[in-house]
């Protein structure tokens, strides 16, 4: 009697103990066979899964390109005095951008001048000894070979006037490209010289494009390049603005990259200010069209990275995985396994029950 006294407490903890477990393991709750609960209010309506016929595009790698852009460098060898612009300053077409040295060609100018001052004074006397030549000759008193002679000086000096005339307007054009000038108005994309630095000729000193004039260059595979047209619209991804915009093909080069067997496209943009040479873009280029299933996304649900829709089945709702593809702009998902033409979609339940 004292052992079995001695081991009651013993046994009873055990007993509580099982007692626990059980009821953590869920033996005491209400089991529900596996399956969907019945959808509140009745029989849902049905969606008839059907076959689409949708058009397809090719994602295509393009980049942002300037149609108008510009090296600007100098005519002349002379050093630089004024910077007058930065990279990103817009400027407009006849802006002064850079002012070189111009002492010596203003004392081009100035002698050149001065040259045509002491010519046409020469000139103005040989015609003055012309007229004379002609009065006396007609008199008889100076021979005709004198008076040819005086006209011949006369000639010579209309002549060196001419040459003083154009060396003038060629130290004056020089003189201009002393100040040199934006020949569009845009953007300044990058300054390459300062204050003091030499320029000569061919040298880059600044890079302008025009902002008006961007599009997309995308290199298009041959298959794909023959369909196209000029003047085609087009949508184009740009990642780095989070947007889509419609683009229009401008020119299609007509020769392959005998590499890639791909063709140049380039395609007109609309203006965005925010939009820079150089960004990456993304063509959609129409590839034909395909044959898919396209349900409502409405239709679906989601566990984490699984799909699910609730298909009307002989016996009742079911539930069946998907495997799905892009979801369109109209809210429709591309189902690419698990549905078949003619299924029934219902809406997907508010609560999933699941056995143990």
């Amino acid at each position: 009697m004292r052992s079995l006294m001695k081991w009651l407490p013993a046994a009873g903890a055990v007993g509580v103990l099982v007692l626990l477990v059980a009821w953590m393991a869920g033996v005491f709750d209400q089991r529900l066979a596996p399956g969907l609960a019945p959808q509140p209010g009745g029989q849902a309506a049905v969606y008839r899964v059907t076959v689409e016929t949708v058009p397809v595009s090719e994602p295509v790698p393009g980049s942002v390109e300037a149609k108008q852009a510009t090296l600007i460098s100098s005519r002349i060898m002379a050093r630089i005095e004024r910077v007058l612009v930065r990279a990103g300053d817009t400027v407009s077409e006849g802006q002064l951008l850079l002012e070189l040295e111009k002492t010596d060609l203003e004392a081009r100018v100035a002698q050149a001048s001065n040259q045509i001052s002491a010519v046409r004074a020469r000139l103005t006397e040989a015609q003055r000894n012309l007229q004379r030549s002609i009065e006396l000759q007609e008199r008889g008193v100076l021979s005709m070979s004198d008076r040819d002679a005086a006209q011949a000086t006369r000639d010579s000096f209309q002549a060196d006037v001419q040459r003083a005339d154009e060396a003038l307007e060629e130290a004056r054009a020089a003189l201009t490209y002393a100040s040199i000038r934006s020949p569009l108005a845009g953007r300044v994309v990058d300054r390459f010289a300062e204050p003091g630095d030499t320029a000569t000729p061919g040298l880059h000193l600044l890079s302008l494009y025009n902002p008006l004039s961007l599009r997309v260059e995308a290199s298009v595979r041959e298959q794909l390049a023959l369909t196209l047209k000029v003047g085609q619209p087009v949508p184009i991804s740009l990642p780095a603005l989070d947007s889509v915009v419609e683009g229009v093909i401008e020119e299609i080069v007509p020769a392959a990259e005998p590499g890639s067997r791909s063709f140049l496209v380039k395609i007109r943009l609309p203006y965005d200010e925010r939009l820079l040479p150089g960004v990456y873009a993304r063509v959609e280029v129409p590839a034909g069209s395909e044959q898919r299933i396209r349900v409502p996304s409405a239709l679906l649900a989601s566990v984490g990275q699984l799909w699910l829709a609730t298909v009307s089945g002989p016996e009742g709702p079911e539930r069946r995985f998907l495997r799905v593809g892009q979801r369109g702009a109209d809210g429709r998902i591309d189902v690419l396994a698990g549905l078949a033409p003619g299924d029934g979609l219902l809406p997907p339940p508010t609560t999933v029950n699941t056995g143990q």
